[in-house]
């Protein structure tokens, strides 16, 4: 899940490396650096550990410069994060590759390239792909054909970009199981792991394709399948703006994110509702046939994906009145599941590129389901491209590490999907106009609970000196309860955990006491009375409770409890108003504790390698 960036121009391409860099540090900030091509065509290579900024300092005291050049900001998987396993990796100077992925054979390849002489200056996977490129190039002279004999070579996944002193007009890209785009410039050409890394530099883009290799120079790119054939891929324009990866006003991008969910559950719902319906045109002209045939649906995604699948689980069983099953996409691929007919198989992600769940998809197609429908952020994600049906979130970019704006899209687009299965069988029209409704006024109270920020940062306060957390909810709020716990440990490290309320008793009991703060999720439903119990449960073992309760609940402020009002909201739009509040929880006390809130240690935004 690291990031690279490369270019080739008729003017120098440093700025563009490093302000790409910068765009795509949400994919990891253990180390970065830079190889270019001079003017005598010798490369010159400049690596940090840490942040782009600190590449970026050192650059400012150590010019580098070049027309070709490649970049990369690390996620560390093979070796520790520092100066000697930052990429791009270089092997007798004359070669340099930047890389993204998981080379799964790199130990025996390291042994028959140690047995040739070469030596090592790593402890990275990465590193036997330069010296494979140095040995084909010795036998080739020509980089693209290096690299093709050097794929061949290659188990696992990987996004390359390579550069070498034979050919300083070139550079060659190559792609299998990790994500890589061409932006196509004026006199100049471009590759990213992400689209917002060259959004500054054009709006045309190509998306390769499995065991695509291309050439790119100044004037104009050449690419290859698998088989070795030139072929020509679609052209892509793009609508995303300068401005929609930058932070503006705000102090940071999970912030800017939060604010943007009344926007973004707008865009998603845009086109989308009709008189009291929802139009399952939205999911593509064959949704209609397809949608008619299912009986059950299975949910595979990771992380907070996962949560909303799991929210999603309860409307599918209560209001569509179709079996529904969730499962981690990283245990589902490596188990023998068994597989019920006309079983809708739904695949959610905000990057589209999340590496399990794509092998998830792809297993699904010889496991025997009958169709597959992707919820997805990324329109020209492999996960887009690679399923039946397709309901785009619309959240626009997320950077913050910490998902938000995507999770709460993910849950309104799990909505449309429950209604639209729920009418052939358990929905009738007067509810799905209800809910319909419901979806109309969603940006509007959430944009009503963001109020609640200010009350929410001196709550905070309190969790200043804390080390332990625990989330409570029941039903559909459970799911939303372990979204909240997720949030705090991911940006404050904050050790959070999620329990259904009524498991209290089961064990969790004997972790409270005064120093362990308790966050409820308290919706005004069926449950409510069976929660206040199990609150009476924690009060009288010292627990400090901090309850997001509906207005209308009840739930009074007593010594020990502290109650922070959320508007009333129905039961089927409830779990996506009461994230609202918990995000703006996580955030503030990170800021209180001082930790990075958009780039947490430890952690990454797309998780495109096992």
């Amino acid at each position: 899940m690291c990031g690279i960036v490369g270019a080739v121009a008729k003017e120098n391409v440093v700025n563009v490396l490093i302000d790409g860099l910068k765009r795509l540090e949400y994919r990891g900030y253990d180390s970065a650096g830079v190889a270019l091509l001079d003017e005598h065509a010798c490369i010159q290579r400049v690596r940090m550990p840490g942040k782009v900024r600190q590449l970026e300092d050192e650059l400012e005291k150590n010019p580098a410069n070049g027309r070709v050049g490649i970049a990369h900001t690390r996620w560390a998987t093979h070796g520790v994060p520092n100066q000697r396993n930052a990429h791009p990796h270089v092997c007798q100077k004359s070669v340099a590759v930047v890389h993204n992925g998981i080379i799964e054979n790199f130990e025996h390849l390291k042994q028959a390239q140690q047995a040739d002489n070469y030596s090592f200056t790593s402890d990275t996977d990465t590193e036997v792909i330069v010296h494979q490129l140095h040995k084909y190039m010795a036998a080739e002279n020509d980089l693209y054909k290096a690299v093709c004999a050097t794929v061949k070579d290659l188990e696992g996944a990987y996004a390359l970009g390579v550069i070498s002193t034979e050919e300083p007009e070139t550079l060659v890209t190559a792609r299998r199981g990790s994500p890589l785009v061409i932006g196509l410039g004026e006199q100049a050409n471009y590759i990213a792991s992400d689209v917002a890394a060259l959004i500054s530099e054009t709006q045309r883009f190509i998306y390769l394709e499995e065991g695509d290799v291309a050439v790119l120079r100044p004037g104009g790119v050449e690419i290859y399948d698998g088989n070795g054939q030139r072929v020509e891929r679609e052209i892509h324009q793009s609508s995303l703006k300068a401005d929609a990866v930058e932070r503006g006003e705000y102090a940071h991008y999970m912030l800017k994110e939060i604010y943007e969910q009344p926007h973004a559950i707008s865009e998603t719902l845009e086109g989308r509702l009709g008189e009291g319906k929802v139009l399952e045109s939205a999911f593509g002209p064959k949704a209609a046939d397809i949608f008619d045939s299912i009986k059950q649906v299975q949910i595979i995604a990771c992380g907070t994906s996962y949560h909303a699948g799991l929210v999603a689980r309860y409307g599918f069983e209560a209001l569509a009145g179709i079996p529904c099953n969730v499962e981690v996409a990283s245990e589902f691929r490596y188990r023998r599941a068994a597989v019920l007919p006309d079983t809708l198989f739904v695949t959610i992600s905000q990057s589209g590129e999340t590496a399990d769940t794509l092998a998830a998809l792809r297993a699904s197609k010889e496991m025997g389901f009958a169709h597959s429908l992707s919820i997805c952020n990324v329109p020209e994600s492999s996960l887009v491209r690679e399923s039946d049906l397709v309901l785009m979130t619309r959240a626009g970019p997320e950077i913050g590490v910490a998902s938000t704006k995507a999770f709460t899209t993910q849950l309104v687009a799990l909505l449309l999907l429950i209604i639209v299965l729920g009418r052939r069988h358990q929905l009738d029209e007067g509810l799905e106009a209800r809910l319909v409704e419901q979806l109309r006024q969603l940006p509007l109270m959430v944009e009503q609970v963001l109020k609640l920020d200010d009350v929410i940062s001196k709550l905070a306060i309190r969790f200043g000196d804390k080390h332990n957390a625990l989330f409570l909810g029941r039903g559909e709020q459970y799911p939303v309860a372990m979204e909240g716990a997720l949030k705090l440990k991911e940006i404050s490290y904050i050790h959070a955990e999620a329990y259904a309320a009524g498991e209290l008793k089961h064990g969790p009991l004997a972790l409270v006491d005064a120093q362990m703060p308790i966050v409820v999720v308290a919706p005004n439903d069926e449950l409510l009375d069976k929660l206040k119990g199990n609150l009476q449960e924690v009060r009288a073992r010292g627990g400090e409770l901090y309850v997001f309760a509906d207005v209308e609940s009840g739930m009074e402020e007593v010594d020990g409890v502290t109650v922070i009002n959320v508007a009333p909201t129905d039961k089927a739009i409830s779990p996506i108003v009461f994230t609202i509040p918990l995000q703006l929880l996580s955030y503030h006390v990170a800021l209180i504790k001082g930790t990075d809130v958009d780039q947490p240690r430890n952690l990454a935004k797309s998780v495109t390698v096992e």
